[in-house]
C-alpha cells in the first residue's frame, strides 16, 4: 500500500513505547483518487447494478476471511493500541459476527406501499446514499469499522475508511480481506493519515456521507465542513455514562460490572462507567470495596495472559489521563485508589486504575470525558437526586441503574437522558441493539436495522392508476 507522496505513519507500540511498523498517509491526492474510485464503483459494478442478496453474500465472505485471520488481526490491534491480546481477538470476532448479521439483512431492508389512493400505487424506495466516508477511534478500530462497513455495504454504499494516525494497521490488514473476499474495486477504500485526511474527506463534494466516531470537538468541525454540501452525517461522540447503585440492588453484581464497565479497555471506552452514583446508607463501603479491587487489577503487556488490562494508547492519552488525575487531586475529590504508574512498568504508556470519591458532580473530573481508567464514585440519598445527578451532562451515551424495585427500573429508565439504558447490566451491545446518543454524545444510531436506514434516502414513487381523462387546467 502506497500514498502518492510516499509519505508513511510510523506506529508506536504503546507497552513499550516503540515504533514498530509504519503505514502510508493519504494526502489530498489520495483523497481525490479513493473518492473517484467510490464514485467509479457506484456508477459500475456495485450500486444499483449489485443485487442485495449478492451484497450480503459479499459480506458473509467477509466475515468468514475476519474469524480465519482473528488471531492475527487480533496481534496487530493490540500492537497498535495496547489493549490485552484476549480483548482485541474478542473484538475482532464479534466484528465478523456483526459482518454476517449485516450480511444477513441486506436484502430485508423494505419499502413499504402507502394507501394513500384508490387510483394511485405509491410506495417508498430505500437506496444507497453514495459515498459514505467513515472515519474511525483509535480505541477499537475493527469493530467500529464492521458498524459501518456492515449497514453501509448492505445498503449499497461505497465506503471510505479513515483509520485513526494512532492506530491504522489493522485497517490495512483489512482492506486485504476485503480484495479477498471478492468486492469490486472501489468498493471500500483505506486512507490512513491524521485529521487534515478527515478534514478533506469532509470538505470533499464527492462524499455524500459521513459517519464518525470520536470527540465532539472534531465532530462539530466535521459538521461545518460537510454543511457547504449538506451531507448527511451520522456521529457517536462519547459519554460521562451514570452508573446508579441503588441500596436494594444486588451489590455483589453491581460492583463486579461497575468495575469491568469503568475499567476495561484501560477506561478507553465511550460508555465507561466514569461517574458512580452509590446510594448513601451502602455508599462508604461500596467505594471502599471498589477501590480494594482495582488494587488487585493486573496492569501489564497485552501480549501477557494475566494482563487484565494494558498501556494507554498515546503518550498524549496517557498525558490528558494524568492531567485529570491531577484535576481531581486538585478540586477536592478523595483518592482512594491509583492515581499514578505502576511500579512495576518502567516504559509504555500505563497508568493505575484510578478511584476517587466525594467528587462534585460538576467539576470538571465529573463532567468532561477522560478516555482513561479513571472513575469517580458520588454519593445519592433518593431518586429524583439520582436522575438529577444523571442527567446534569452534556453527555447522553449510556446510563445504568441497579434495583431490585421493578417499578423504580422503569421510572428511571424513562427519565435518563441517554440512547442506552440498562438495568442490573451495563452497556448490553450486540448488533441488533440501536447505539447512540442523546444531547452531544451524537446524532444518529448504529446497529440493528436503523444503522441500514440512516445509510439510505428514502425515495417515494407515486404511479397514477386512474383511467379517467384529465381536464385542461387551463380551458380557452
Amino acid at each position: 500500500m502506497t500514498s502518492a507522496s510516499g509519505g508513511a505513519i510510523a506506529t508506536i507500540d504503546p507497552s513499550t513505547e516503540e515504533v514498530w511498523t509504519a503505514v502510508a498517509t493519504a494526502d489530498a491526492a489520495d483523497v481525490d483518487r479513493a473518492v473517484a474510485a467510490a464514485r467509479a464503483a457506484m456508477d459500475g459494478a456495485w450500486g444499483r447494478r449489485t443485487s442485495p442478496s449478492q451484497r450480503g453474500a459479499l459480506l458473509a465472505r467477509l466475515a468468514d476471511l475476519v474469524r480465519r485471520d482473528a488471531r492475527a488481526l487480533a496481534e496487530i490491534e493490540s500492537r497498535d493500541n495496547g489493549k490485552p491480546l484476549k480483548d482485541t481477538l474478542g473484538e475482532v470476532q464479534r466484528a465478523a459476527d456483526w459482518l454476517t448479521f449485516f450480511g444477513g439483512a441486506a436484502d430485508k431492508l423494505n419499502g413499504e406501499q402507502i394507501p394513500y389512493s384508490v387510483d394511485a400505487l405509491a410506495y417508498t424506495r430505500h437506496e444507497p446514499v453514495g459515498v459514505v466516508a467513515a472515519i474511525l477511534p483509535w480505541n477499537s478500530p475493527i469493530s467500529l469499522a464492521s458498524w459501518k462497513l456492515g449497514p453501509g455495504l448492505a445498503a449499497g454504499n461505497a465506503m471510505i475508511l479513515k483509520p485513526s494516525e494512532y492506530t491504522p494497521a489493522s485497517m490495512v490488514a483489512l482492506a486485504r480481506l476485503v480484495e479477498e473476499a471478492g468486492f469490486p474495486a472501489g468498493v471500500v477504500n483505506v486512507l490512513p493519515g491524521d485529521g487534515s485526511v478527515g478534514a478533506l474527506l469532509a470538505a470533499h463534494p464527492g462524499v455524500d456521507k459521513m459517519s464518525f466516531t470520536g470527540s465532539q470537538a472534531t465532530a462539530t468541525r466535521i459538521m461545518q465542513s460537510a454543511a457547504a454540501s449538506l451531507k448527511r452525517c451520522s456521529f457517536e461522540c462519547g459519554g460521562k455514562s451514570p452508573f446508579i447503585v441503588f441500596a436494594d440492588a444486588d451489590v455483589g453484581k453491581a460492583m463486579a460490572i461497575a468495575l469491568q464497565s469503568a475499567f476495561r479497555s484501560t477506561g478507553q471506552s465511550c460508555s465507561a462507567a466514569s461517574r458512580i452514583f452509590v446510594e448513601r446508607p451502602i455508599y462508604e463501603a461500596f467505594a471502599r470495596e471498589l477501590a480494594e479491587r482495582a488494587q488487585r487489577i493486573r496492569v501489564g503487556s497485552p501480549f501477557d495472559p494475566a494482563s487484565h488490562i494494558g498501556p494507554q494508547t498515546s503518550a498524549q492519552q496517557l498525558a490528558k489521563t494524568t492531567d485529570y488525575i491531577a484535576i481531581g487531586l486538585e478540586g477536592g475529590s478523595r483518592l482512594l485508589a491509583g492515581g499514578k504508574r505502576p511500579a512495576h512498568l518502567e516504559r509504555g504508556y500505563y497508568v493505575e486504575p484510578t478511584v476517587f470519591a466525594d467528587t462534585d458532580n460538576r467539576s470538571r473530573l465529573a463532567q468532561e470525558e477522560i478516555f482513561g481508567p479513571v472513575t469517580a464514585v458520588m454519593p445519592f440519598d433518593d431518586e429524583e437526586e439520582a436522575i438529577a445527578l444523571a442527567n446534569d451532562t452534556n453527555y447522553g451515551l449510556v446510563g445504568g441503574l441497579w434495583t431490585a424495585d421493578v417499578g423504580r427500573a422503569h421510572r428511571v429508565a424513562a427519565r435518563i437522558e441517554s440512547g442506552l439504558v440498562s438495568v442490573n447490566t451495563f452497556r448490553p451491545v450486540h448488533y441488533m441493539l440501536p447505539y447512540g446518543g442523546y444531547k452531544m454524545s451524537g446524532i444518529g444510531r448504529e446497529n440493528g436495522f436503523d444503522a441500514m436506514k440512516a445509510f439510505t434516502e428514502v425515495k417515494t414513487v407515486v404511479v397514477d392508476l386512474s383511467t379517467a381523462p384529465v381536464a385542461d387546467p387551463f380551458p380557452l
